[in-house]
């Protein structure tokens, strides 16, 4: 005679070896410790601020009498022979 088998167990059983499985695979991809994360973000903050510090700042042209701020003058404007 064939043993008599309690689904519910049976489908519970299961679904906790999936859950298993699944957090396995995540503790591969996403497990860290605190002190592994800690150490990755001081050394991009490090590589960060090393970089901040090589930058050239951008010179900006020197001002001429009569011009606007954004160094065309305000009074010009279309040639007379684009008509």
């Amino acid at each position: 005679m064939a043993e008599i088998i309690n689904l519910r167990r049976y489908r519970k059983a299961k679904a906790r070896k999936t859950e298993d499985t699944q957090a396995s695979v995540n503790r591969t991809f996403f497990g860290r410790t605190k002190k592994e994360k800690a150490a990755q973000d001081d050394a991009t903050r490090r590589l960060k601020d090393l970089l901040d510090g090589h930058k050239i700042a951008p010179q900006e042209p020197p001002a001429t009498p009569g011009s606007t701020p954004g160094g065309s003058p305000s009074n010009e404007g279309p040639p007379d022979d684009c008509a």
